[in-house]
């Protein structure tokens, strides 16, 4: 079973309300989840974020993957990530120089 941190959404139309949720990635965005790791909601100024950090990082160490959003809210609520380790160079590799031989 692969677990995703993600947003459901709560509130009215035009009025959202989150929560931050461990759920089963098969599940629909608002469907059941596993736990509640907390609340976020961004009409307050600036927005709350209440965020139960010790759950959080309990679901990241047994291998849950946040989407981009869930992960930039932890983020905010600062749970730190560790930077990936897959190198991304897009530097092209030096070409030897073809000069024309006259």
């Amino acid at each position: 079973m692969a677990v995703k941190i993600r947003l459901t959404r709560l509130g009215k139309t035009h009025a959202p309300f989150y929560r931050v949720v461990a759920t089963d990635s098969r599940q629909k965005r608002d469907g059941e989840y596993l736990e509640n790791l907390g609340t976020y909601d961004p009409l307050k100024n600036p927005a709350e974020i209440k965020i139960d950090v010790e759950a959080a990082k309990k679901w990241l160490d047994n291998g849950a993957q946040p989407t981009a959003t869930a992960k930039a809210v932890l983020v905010k609520a600062g749970i730190k990530f560790a930077k990936s380790k897959t190198k991304t160079s897009t530097k092209r590799p030096a070409q030897p120089s073809k000069k024309k031989a006259k």
